[in-house]
């Protein structure tokens, strides 16, 4: 390894990633050097990582490389991975377009959660096509100190329990993942959002993300969000044939959602790149040892 490593800072709606370019799949990033890449204070700072590697040349990813040429090996703030991030695949598409390996237009980009469309406007903003929602059965409840709230089980390419409340702040601190019941029901862990009304079709939300604890913006989370916000509202495109629009407001911006009468759900918003250097290896190398 070179003792130095290439990285860029960007977020989607203040939801921020260290960004890694990484086209052969040649760094080694382990779990405590992620964290330590991540930490806000140590290290550069953000809420998850993205590693930048070549479909062909990442072993979770080749199968889809015909389909696209790029793959997003995402991770959370702790390290862990992740299937899938809305926001961080904006911020993903934004560093190829700034690297040159893509232009205006449409693009794919592998993850784990598969193959998601995307498009850079000519205008800044970057739609994503992030599939279509799954709705576990099951009923699930969603606790803050003496609050509990039902909440609605949407997957996304990763788990997502929405609840709605009438306040924002009954979320409390979310410096923790607050407690879900039955815990079955996530056995992997999951993202929690609270929803708080703000008008027709306009809702707002706070996240706490696995693995991240509370953050600015959640793209998963936002369209998790639009979905049991139209199931509530009695809307179902699939069933009605007209698409269900959401304004989603998060704490870093906001997000619009649309889910198409094909199930197909699209996010669009910001991405923004905002600075790049070198990471020095031989700290990488102690900060993971420490």
């Amino acid at each position: 390894m070179s003792t130095r490593i290439a990285f860029l800072k960007g977020h989607g709606t203040e939801n921020d990633f260290v960004i890694v370019p990484d086209p052969e799949n040649a760094i080694d990033l382990p779990p405590a050097a992620v964290a330590a890449l991540c930490d806000r204070r140590a290290g550069i700072g953000g809420d998850g990582l993205l590693h930048v590697v070549r479909s062909a040349a990442h072993p979770e990813a080749e199968a889809m490389a015909a389909e696209a040429e790029w793959f997003m090996d995402y991770r959370n703030g702790d390290g862990s991975v992740a299937e899938m991030c809305g926001n961080g695949v904006r911020v993903f598409a934004r560093y190829l377009q700034r690297a040159g390996h893509v232009t205006d237009g449409d693009l794919a980009v592998a993850t784990r959660g598969g193959v998601k469309t995307v498009h850079i406007a000519k205008d800044g903003d970057v739609t994503v096509g992030m599939g279509r929602a799954v709705l576990p059965e099951g009923d699930v409840t969603v606790s803050v100190g003496e609050r509990s709230w039902p909440a609605r089980n949407v997957n996304m390419g990763n788990p997502h329990a929405v609840a709605f409340v009438d306040d924002l702040s009954h979320a409390g601190d979310l410096l923790s993942p607050p407690p879900i019941s039955p815990a079955a029901a996530y056995p992997d862990g999951v993202n929690v959002e609270f929803v708080a009304d703000r008008g027709p079709g306009h809702v707002a939300l706070r996240v706490h993300e696995r693995g991240s604890g509370e953050t600015r913006s959640c793209g998963t989370g936002a369209c998790a969000v639009a979905v049991a916000a139209a199931r509530r509202d009695g809307a179902d495109p699939t069933a009605t044939g007209a698409p269900a629009t959401y304004t989603v407001d998060v704490p870093g911006g906001t997000l619009v959602i649309t889910e198409r009468p094909d199930g197909e759900i699209e996010m669009t918003g910001p991405a923004v790149i905002v600075a790049e250097g070198e990471i020095d290896a031989d700290w990488l190398g102690t900060a993971t040892s420490a």
